[in-house]
């Protein structure tokens, strides 16, 4: 007996989507549609045939961020499989707002329209974990100029971000009051416009990554970034690393292990995965920067799932649709080295693939090497990456740095 009706919101088959569109569509005793944007050709033609042939039904919309035609397509699939839609998902952060909305008007089960809010907005985050006592970053809503450049002359360096971004792809950093005014007299912020200012925190970075199930955070995993995500994106050329040490129950983590599941009691979350960014200074304090109630993206779930010996884009999967999780234990440390080329242009070669295969070969578990004629990527994630694991930690770190040293990606007008 079919225990789940399950409707996944994805705008296009980017292949990110789809590892998650398919670990879903294969569960078993579940019912699998689609909404999309892109043409059903296209995104069907897309999918394994496995996967193709699991889905009952596709819709297309104009715009999948639009709950009203979310929820007219949620009412025709279920028309048209004659059961009602148990579960509403997406794994894209801007889709959550719209999925809530939609949930709440059918009665889906699922995070709702204030839950969904306070993760989105990260002005309202923030205010969130201050009311609770979790350390963060101080911020300030901006919806003028004056208001924005009041904050900002008590508090430099800091980041700039539109309440809504995601990460770091839409966040900049302001160094002086004149390189704000700079931006405000061609970006004035306004009441239906604001600008969310941050201090700038200084000190590693790292990420929290978790599992909940009905009010119950059960799993979490740790992850180190180097060098920020924010340097990342302001230095085009960096090719840059996540690690995730095997061993996480360590006193170097007790503020994260301590702060983490609170905040996220804080924010409401009940049931899904979440990405968590924080940051340790120099002086040992944390500050938790954003969590977005998603799964991880940049091979995150991958790294994941290779150093817990489970496909954490199923565990995803059955978490969301069947509130079903059981955590396995951490066997492996597990890293990614993120492969960019300088300048502009397409992908000449790589250089140092030779010499990597004979000093790293025995760690490398999964790589996606640039290719010739490639263009250069227009995201941070760059070109390719190379994904290593071994029980040892420093084995890991050590071949992580290594990989960076050694490829080298060449590019050419």
């Amino acid at each position: 007996m079919t225990r789940a009706s399950t409707v996944f919101v994805a705008p296009f088959a980017l292949p990110s989507t789809l590892r998650f569109l398919g670990a879903a569509a294969l569960l078993p005793d579940t019912t699998f549609s689609v909404v999309a944007q892109e043409p059903a050709a296209s995104f069907m033609g897309a999918l394994d045939d496995g996967v193709r042939g699991r889905i009952a039904e596709f819709v297309q919309v104009e715009d999948c961020h639009d709950a009203g035609q979310v929820e007219a397509a949620v009412r025709k699939i279920a028309g048209s499989t004659g059961r009602g839609v148990t579960a509403l998902v997406g794994i894209l952060e801007p889709l959550q707002e719209a999925l809530a909305q939609v949930r709440e008007r059918l009665q889906i089960r699922g995070m709702d329209r204030a839950e969904a809010g306070r993760f989105r907005d990260k002005s309202v985050m923030k205010d969130a974990l201050r009311a609770h006592d979790l350390p963060c970053a101080c911020h300030y809503l901006a919806t003028d100029a004056a208001g924005a450049l009041e904050f900002a002359r008590g508090t430099m360096p800091l980041v700039a971000k539109p309440p809504a971004g995601a990460g770091a792809r839409d966040t900049f950093r302001v160094d002086d009051v004149s390189q704000l005014e700079g931006w405000l007299r061609s970006h004035p912020p306004t009441p239906a416009q604001p600008l969310l200012l941050e201090e700038f925190v200084q000190g590693r970075e790292f990420s929290f990554d978790s599992v909940s199930v009905g009010g119950q955070h059960l799993f979490h995993s740790i992850s180190e970034y180097s060098p920020t995500p924010l340097q990342v994106m302001e230095s085009p050329w960096i090719q840059w690393t996540v690690m995730l040490p095997r061993d996480i129950e360590v006193p170097e983590y007790a503020p994260i292990l301590s702060a983490g599941p609170r905040a996220l009691d804080a924010l409401g979350m009940v049931t899904g995965m979440t990405h968590m960014e924080w940051f340790r200074r120099s002086d040992g304090s944390i500050a938790i920067s954003e969590v977005a109630a998603r799964p991880p993206g940049a091979q995150f779930t991958s790294l994941i799932s290779y150093a817990h010996d489970r496909d954490f884009y199923r565990v995803w999967a059955e978490v969301s649709i069947l509130e079903d999780f059981t955590p396995p234990p951490r066997r492996f440390a597990t890293g990614a080295a993120y492969l960019r080329g300088q300048g502009a242009g397409r992908v000449a070669r790589v250089a140092g693939i030779e010499r990597a295969n004979q000093e790293l070969g025995d760690l490398v578990v999964e790589s996606q090497l640039p290719k010739p004629g490639q263009p250069k990527a227009s995201s941070y994630e760059g070109e390719g990456f190379v994904i290593l694991r071994h029980e040892d930690t420093e084995r890991v770190r050590d071949g992580l740095r290594r990989a960076v040293e050694i490829l080298q990606v060449e590019l050419s007008a």
